[in-house]
C-alpha cells in the first residue's frame, strides 16, 4: 500500500517559517522566473538560511536509511539535494525541477562535488517525470506553484515504492514572508488535495 505520510514526528507540513531574513519565494519574488540559476544561488543557498529553514533538523526528521531514493521536487540550485545526496550515500536523489537553467545547474553542481548519486530531472508542469521508483517525494516551498496538482500528485504515486512518503513544507497562512495569502494553503486543504489524487 502506498503511503503518503504528512510527517508528523517533526510537523513538517506546513512549517511555519518565522524568520523575517527568509527570502526564498518571498512575495516580491514569487513571480519572478526562476529560469537565472546564477542569480537564484546566491538567494537559495544563502547560509543566512540554514537558520530558519533548518535543513538539518528536517533531514533528520525524515529518517532515511542511507540506501533511500529520494525526489526533491522543485529542487531549485540544489539547496536540499545535495544534503540528501551526502545523507543517502548509497541510494540516490532526484533534484527535480522545471527550469532548464536549473536543471543544467544542478547537473553541473553534482558533477562538482562528485556525487554520483544526485542526478537532476528535467520535470513538466503537470508530471515530476521521475525515472525510477522513490522511497520519498520533498517538496520544500514549492506546493503552492504546481497548478495542476491533482495531475501532478496522481504521476507522482505511480512513482512512489511501496510505503513511500510524501513530506511537504510550504508556507502557511501566520508566515511573515512567502506567496501572497490567497495562495497558500491550510493543511487541511493540502491533505484534501493529497487524498483526491490517492
Amino acid at each position: 500500500m502506498i503511503r503518503s505520510a504528512f510527517f508528523s514526528a517533526a510537523t513538517i507540513l506546513f512549517a511555519a517559517f518565522l524568520a523575517s531574513n527568509a527570502f526564498a519565494q518571498a512575495p516580491h519574488t514569487h513571480q519572478h522566473s526562476f529560469a537565472d540559476a546564477d542569480k537564484w544561488k546566491e538567494v537559495f543557498d544563502d547560509p543566512a538560511r540554514d537558520e530558519w529553514q533548518k535543513p538539518h533538523q528536517v533531514i533528520d526528521a525524515l529518517a532515511l536509511p542511507s540506501t533511500a531514493s529520494v525526489a526533491d521536487i522543485g529542487a531549485g540550485t540544489g539547496y536540499f539535494a545535495v544534503r540528501l545526496a551526502h545523507m543517502v550515500s548509497k541510494g540516490r536523489v532526484y533534484a527535480v525541477d522545471t527550469e532548464p537553467g536549473m536543471v543544467k545547474h544542478l547537473a553541473a553542481r553534482a558533477k562538482e562535488a562528485g556525487l554520483a548519486n544526485l542526478q537532476a530531472v528535467a520535470g513538466g508542469a503537470d508530471d515530476p517525470r521521475l525515472p525510477a521508483k522513490i522511497d520519498l517525494a520533498l517538496l520544500v516551498d514549492v506546493y503552492h506553484h504546481i497548478d495542476a496538482r491533482g495531475k501532478y500528485f496522481a504521476k507522482l504515486r505511480s512513482s512512489l515504492k511501496p510505503g513511500g512518503r510524501v513530506a511537504i513544507i510550504d508556507f502557511n497562512a501566520a508566515s511573515p514572508v512567502g506567496p501572497p495569502p490567497s495562495e497558500r494553503l491550510a493543511p487541511e486543504a493540502v491533505k484534501a488535495e493529497m487524498k483526491a489524487a490517492g
